[in-house]
């Protein structure tokens, strides 16, 4: 019999960077690997946490409050910054969301001209806004490079101020159908880079789309394991009716 697969799970700061749901993220993971016979160990990251990235499996960095962004900012730099970065340059697999996805860039400019750095893995910036881009949202994307697989919508919430501008670093997640985007200005929505998936889709984003949350898990298992892996199928009739659902009701 094979041995039984495990994963590992860091969640960054996950009382100050949890919001709109995204903590269901983490509920989706652990169950989409239940199902499997994945064992899925969620290690908490809170401030002045230290934690051996080097074995972890997956990571996840949830959007908060612009307080509780602000509370573990520096933590993040200079506590996990650098072996973080490490790890995800050896292809660590995370999913970022909204303040999550704005510390993995360059910098955030807010709109009273404070520059705020970031960690810089993402070749992305944020530039603040006064005006906040809040609604449902589709956006057609796709997991592996466009060239290599059709486009699959995905659905999920937007609020956010800050307007990220992508570089020639990353590519973007999709094109916004419906909603705002990235920035309200070129439709992108999303960015990718390795392992990295950073994006503004709150909701929660992974139980709404769960071809995105398996493919987290199969990029995740064949890091750890084999580049062969698949993963079972599951039955998620249920999901993609609600996911077509949202989609149908927003007009695309």
């Amino acid at each position: 019999m094979p041995l039984k697969q495990t994963l590992i799970l860091a969640q960054l700061y996950p009382e100050q960077m949890n919001i709109y749901g995204d903590r269901g993220n983490i509920i989706a993971l652990a169950q989409r690997c239940a199902w499997r016979g994945i064992s899925l160990k969620v290690i908490p990251v809170d401030v002045d946490t230290d934690i051996a990235w080097e074995t972890c499996d997956l990571a996840f960095f949830g959007g908060g409050q612009d307080s509780g962004q602000a509370l573990v900012a520096n933590d993040f730099l200079k506590k996990q910054g650098a072996k973080l970065g490490n790890a995800l340059e050896d292809g660590l697999v995370m999913l970022a969301i909204c303040g999550g996805y704005q510390l993995l860039g360059h910098y955030f400019l807010t709109h009273d001209g404070q520059r705020l750095p970031g960690l810089g893995i993402l070749d992305v910036h944020t530039i603040g806004g006064k005006k906040r881009l809040i609604g449902n949202c589709v956006v057609s994307g796709a997991l592996e490079k466009p060239e290599k697989q059709h486009a699959l919508p995905f659905v999920g919430f937007e609020n956010h101020s800050g307007r990220t501008y992508h570089g020639p670093k990353v590519r973007p997640l999709g094109q916004v159908l419906v909603g705002y985007g990235d920035n309200a200005e070129d439709r992108k929505a999303g960015a990718v880079y390795r392992n990295i998936i950073g994006c503004y889709l709150h909701g929660p984003l992974l139980p709404k789309n769960p071809q995105l949350a398996d493919h987290l898990i199969l990029q995740a298992l064949r890091r750890k394991y084999d580049a062969s892996v698949t993963l079972s199928p599951l039955d998620d009739t249920l999901e993609l009716q609600a996911q077509q659902t949202m989609v149908k009701r927003l007009g695309c």
